[in-house]
């Protein structure tokens, strides 16, 4: 089932459960999809789901981050809630193991030998795995690599 149909199938059944806080979450993210089809750039497929999905992530690991360093531990709990909703959507990311690897391969493919290079080594990670892939650990690894020697 496409994620944009999995999104409405499952608002709709929080709604009957009176589940108000995945109702919620839920909502969010079927606001976020609504976007993209208004956006015009076409058709929204799950590529452009997931891309929605890991911003709004992003934007509530940033959420957190903020209420956490504010002692606002009540508000960083309902973040936390919906990116939990939010992960429960996005499929899983390669562990550090397999991107060590792939970053790897990206220095070897890119003939990367500094950390000068690191954005042409960060390129071809993405152009082969950016929907496998956490970006930030991938910069991490490659930065380790890349100023270790490799």
């Amino acid at each position: 089932m496409p994620l944009l149909e999995q999104i409405s199938a499952d608002l709709k059944a929080s709604m009957l459960a009176r589940d108000a806080a995945r109702t919620g979450g839920i909502r969010m993210i079927r606001a976020a999809f609504i976007e993209l089809e208004k956006d015009g750039k076409g058709a929204v497929t799950d590529e452009r789901c997931i891309e929605a999905l890991r911003r709004l992530k992003k934007q509530r690991e940033d959420s957190i981050d903020a209420y956490s360093k504010a002692n606002r531990e009540d508000l960083a709990a309902v973040e936390r809630a919906e990116l939990a909703i939010i992960e429960a959507y996005l499929p899983k990311q390669a562990d550090e193991a397999t991107t060590l690897a792939w970053v790897k391969e990206a220095i070897t493919a890119a003939g990367a030998t500094s950390a000068k290079e690191a954005g042409k080594v960060m390129g071809a990670l993405m152009k082969a795995h950016k929907a496998d892939v956490d970006g930030a650990l991938a910069k991490k690894l490659i930065e380790a690599q890349l100023a270790g020697g490799g």
